[in-house]
């Protein structure tokens, strides 16, 4: 979140996101009460149904509050996975035990899920409580959760974690809450999910964001472990999809060249599979194809480089290519690791939350670039792909194959119309090098004003890292993806916070507006949609002088 939105957002005294603005429509506080709860925790005051309600953006898709469920039960649609969960006294409560779990709601792409949460008690302070982001809803394994211990001010006191198909966990993100949740204290928390994009929110404030597992058909749901918790007011509200283009302040993604090619032999499976470690958004990798038709991973057109085999990839059959060495020349370590198959690589793919920034090596026929991308399809991974090339060929076929898979355009020299040749290609990215684009960086606002992100090749050091984060580029392609994670960390750690000031959010919350029309008015806030703002005021807000100062607020913000 940027800090403009926390200024926007927050009430007097307070720096807060909207989390229990939602609680507080979906749970029928009034708005002229709402101002009470802008600084407490919400406290329900009528029956949610407990059902789906719309499928917009700013919507509410599902809410429970429990009041009117029978002690030792649980609502409709709710499935206990492990461990013994009902409600009790209007909360949800669940049983310490092993990795408890209980299951509910609808498959959500995008969805922001907020609830109050409450330790009752923990075994010892290594224990946690986590809504579930996605998970079959029989409640088996695989899942991802968004944990939080009670001492939640540990350096790992909030996670987001998977329990992986093996029954073992898989922790790519950590950090520490601003207060330690401690037993017998309500806690507002809400996590927003976009796609493979997760942001932790702790008592209204953003402590942590990750990339996470997603399935065609997980659901929600809530665990903890060797605790006794209790849960009450969920509120899932739908939003907008992550988009291409990154809000002002927004850092880079991370892309691993090569996979991690710093410490591992670049292509290989052994440098994919350490670049997920380090944490990275994307993989980036290259993609060849054999004379028998097998797309193989590998940057140059001869394995000469970096394997001890000799010739050019368009001329080797596929079982010669995979019997290559293409570790020993980088390191006696990685002796004996294969030139993988693009096959091998969609496997590892599925083993974690790295999205894959898949380069198509030119010149390569429309039956060759349609078997890649038919690869994608059958695996399922389609929404999890960026596929680029410098062959505008190449971008052409893929995108009269699958259209829904976006392509980004490699260029070494900068287009005359950088934003032309993005739509000409229906590109979602424009892709230069570090030097093209430090020639004319002005392109950047350009392309991103079009909707187009960047991703910049191949940034190496903390200086250019600083240059090119500056001019908003969406995407950083390293081939020190840890040592740039790391780089990330450090400057959230030391960007500033901003002072609160009174907020729109707490003068909106005064207005005499029906439930109904409260909620389409604090979700357009929420989401920054100055349109629809504009439109609910001027439509429900009857005071001229009122809704003219409101407006003119508007205005502003939105400049």
């Amino acid at each position: 979140m940027t800090a403009r939105r926390r200024i926007l957002l927050a009430p007097p005294g307070t720096r807060t996101v909207p989390a229990s603005l939602a609680f507080a429509v979906a749970a029928g506080v009034s708005v002229a009460s709402f101002g009470a709860t802008l600084v407490a925790p919400p406290v329900a005051t009528a029956a949610v149904p407990a059902a789906p309600l719309a499928a917009e953006p700013g919507d509410v898709a599902y809410a429970q509050d429990f009041d009117d469920v029978a002690d030792g039960s649980l609502p409709d649609g709710w499935r206990v996975g492990a461990g013994d969960w009902s409600v009790q006294d209007g909360r949800l409560v669940g049983e310490a035990s092993s990795i408890g779990r209980v299951t509910f709601g609808p498959h959500l792409e995008n969805y922001r899920l907020e609830a109050t949460v409450r330790f009752d008690a923990v075994n010892n302070a290594t224990r946690w409580l986590a809504p579930i982001l996605d998970i079959d809803p029989a409640g088996g394994v695989p899942w991802w959760q968004a944990a939080m211990r009670s001492t939640t001010t540990a350096s790992n006191g909030i996670e987001l974690a998977e329990r992986t198909s093996g029954n073992a966990w898989n922790v790519p993100a950590t950090a520490s809450a601003p207060s330690d949740a401690g037993v017998g204290k309500d806690v507002r928390i809400a996590i927003e999910v976009q796609g493979n994009h997760a942001t932790w929110v702790y008592d209204g404030q953003e402590v942590l964001e990750g990339r996470i597992g997603r399935t065609d058909d997980g659901v929600l749901g809530f665990s903890a472990d060797g605790a006794r918790v209790s849960i009450d007011d969920v509120v899932v509200t739908e939003i907008e999809a992550k988009p291409v283009v990154n809000e002002p302040g927004d850092l880079p993604v991370t892309a691993a060249h090569r996979g991690y090619s710093a410490v591992t032999p670049e292509n290989t499976l052994a440098a994919y599979a350490a670049a997920m470690k380090t944490g990275a958004e994307y993989v980036e990798i290259d993609v060849h194809t054999t004379a028998d038709g097998v797309p193989v991973v590998i940057h140059d057109q001869t394995v000469d480089r970096t394997t001890d085999g000799t010739g050019d990839v368009a001329v080797l059959r596929s079982p010669y290519v995979g019997s290559l060495d293409a570790g020993s020349w980088f390191s006696p370590a990685f002796a004996g690791e294969p030139v993988p198959t693009f096959a091998q690589v969609l496997d590892l793919m599925d083993t974690g939350s790295s999205d894959l920034l898949l380069e198509i090596k030119g010149p390569e026929t429309r039956e060759e670039v349609n078997r890649t991308v038919d690869m994608i399809l059958d695996a399922g991974l389609e929404d999890r792909v960026v596929l680029q090339s410098f062959d505008e060929k190449a971008l052409e076929y893929a995108y009269d194959r699958a259209p829904q898979i976006p392509l980004g355009l490699l260029r070494g020299t900068l287009d005359a119309d950088p934003v032309a040749t993005a739509e000409r290609l229906h590109a979602t990215y424009y892709n230069p090098s570090g030097a093209a684009l430090a020639t004319r960086p002005s392109v950047v606002e350009d392309l991103n004003a079009a909707g187009v992100g960047v991703f910049v090749w191949t940034v190496d050091s903390a200086a250019d890292w600083t240059r090119f984060t500056d001019l908003g580029v969406e995407g950083m392609i390293t081939n020190r993806p840890g040592a740039f994670v790391g780089w990330k960390a450090a400057q959230e750690q030391a960007a500033p916070q901003p002072e609160p000031g009174p907020g729109l959010l707490a003068r909106l919350a005064e207005l005499d507006l029906s439930t109904g029309q409260a909620q389409q008015l604090f979700s357009a806030l929420a989401r920054e949609d100055w349109d629809r703002l504009e439109r609910v005021v001027t439509k429900h807000v009857d005071d001229a002088e009122q809704r003219d100062a409101l407006l003119a607020e508007i205005a502003e913000l939105r400049a």
